[in-house]
């Protein structure tokens, strides 16, 4: 008998995109999907160590006050949880340290790396390497874009994938680095998961609006090195079917849309490991 593989989507405090993060785990097979509000965590009522997959939907965490994210990053580090007294923090180290899967989406990209939990180099929780600042374009970019997947990383969701269509809808998406010696060591590292680009998934683009935020290397989504925790930008629990597509109605499509290939592969990871 299979052991059964469980996925939580965190919801509250603004996020609104957990009905289809939750829909498109149980698409991709997973056995029981629970969408979970954060105090629900705080008060001890659940647990990630009762899950195997994490996912951390987009939306508008505590209204984007003092930047995206960083709201809600403060309470995960600080807030501790009701009899145990640790911090969820600590709760989500040891989710990861057992290799658990985290999915971290558009707000959820921008908490991962407000955590410094994303792109975690040497294992250095907290650090804050890399971030996502406002869009070039100085407003809200809501379009689709081309995504080039990127063969040499080892993120276990982009596998098998040449590119991605997949749409953005955010206000500061901008992914920038510390510094030139941190981008090139995510290159270097096979850090770089997806990258903005044009149509045929030729290479990174910087040239508005294929890359709709200005993003540095045209970087739409990075892991860590074990390719277990993974952030992007775009939404792929958007095009889970061919009737989400902007073009549905003028092109044939395959039923199955692009973005439910990310949540397969995290199933079919956890099934079979390696």
């Amino acid at each position: 008998m299979k052991t059964p593989i469980k996925a939580i989507v965190i919801t509250g405090y603004g996020t609104n995109c957990e009905m289809e993060m939750a829909h498109a785990c149980r698409l991709a097979g997973f056995d029981r999907v629970d969408i979970v509000h954060m105090s629900d965590l705080v008060e001890g009522e659940k647990r990630l160590d009762d899950y195997d997959f994490l996912n951390l939907p987009g939306g508008f965490l505590d209204g984007d006050d003092l930047g995206a994210a960083s709201a809600g990053a403060n309470r995960i580090l600080h807030v501790r949880v009701k009899e145990t007294a640790e911090r969820l923090f600590d709760q989500l180290r040891r989710f990861i340290a057992r290799g658990g899967l985290i999915l971290g989406v558009c707000n959820g990209f921008q908490l991962l790396v407000k955590l410094g939990i994303l792109p975690l180099f040497d294992g250095n929780y907290g650090s804050r390497d890399v971030t996502l600042t406002f869009n070039d374009s100085g407003r809200f970019e809501d379009r689709w874009a081309y995504l080039k997947a990127e063969a040499a990383s080892p993120c276990i969701f982009t596998r098998s994938m040449a590119g991605l269509y997949l749409p953005v809808r955010h206000g500061e998406g901008k992914f920038i680095a510390k510094d030139e010696k941190t981008l090139e060591r995510l290159r270097r590292d096979g850090h770089i998961a997806l990258q903005y680009s044009h149509e045929d998934y030729g290479g990174a683009t910087m040239d508005y609006p294929a890359n709709p935020n200005g993003s540095v290397a045209g970087i739409a989504g990075i892991c860590d090195s074990t390719g277990r925790i993974f952030g992007l930008m775009p939404h792929p629990e958007a095009y889970l079917h061919y009737t989400n597509h902007p073009r549905w109605s003028r092109e044939k499509l395959p039923e199955e849309g692009m973005g439910l290939l990310i949540f397969k592969n995290a199933a079919s990871f956890l099934r079979n490991p390696g």
